[in-house]
């Protein structure tokens, strides 16, 4: 999303953390989008949270300003409290069992959506990073999770 937020002309800064384990641990990712120079680049208060996990929900639920849109895997996330944010439930990880026969693409998939759901960076600036930040052999499959999570989530 930082890349595709570069693409469109704004100023972005990402934070990145990823647990010590092999990929399926925890992960969390920060990214600040502004048409101005970012003077702060920590995030206090998120507009946006997306969750691939009932465990990130938990634990990341309270950063989400009260009117911030959720966006969580349907899938993988069955509890989610009530909420004055908007809630988008995606069925990332089904979506990507089903089309591709692999979990893997469910990212491709929630990024579709919260491109739709937010409307903060085009199409095809996420279009045009998620072409250069796929390796070749798994292009194909991101960029078509990637057209499926634009069809699961209706802008606001």
């Amino acid at each position: 999303m930082g890349r595709a937020a570069v693409y469109d002309g704004k100023h972005v800064v990402q934070t990145q953390s990823y647990g010590a384990e092999a990929r399926g641990s925890a992960a969390k990712s920060e990214v600040v989008i502004s048409d101005e120079p970012i003077k702060f680049p920590l995030v206090r208060k998120c507009d946006i949270l997306v969750v691939m996990s009932q465990t990130a929900l938990d634990k990341h639920l309270d950063n989400l300003k009260a009117n911030g849109a959720l966006l969580v895997d349907k899938d993988m996330v069955a509890d989610v409290p009530e909420s004055k944010a908007r809630i988008f439930r995606v069925p990332a990880t089904s979506m990507a069992e089903a089309e591709f026969k692999r979990r893997i693409y469910a990212n491709a998939v929630m990024l579709g959506a919260l491109t739709k759901a937010t409307r903060i960076i085009s199409r095809k600036a996420m279009e045009n990073a998620i072409r250069d930040s796929i390796p070749e052999e798994m292009l194909r499959e991101n960029l078509r999770g990637f057209q499926l999570g634009l069809q699961l989530a209706r802008a606001p």
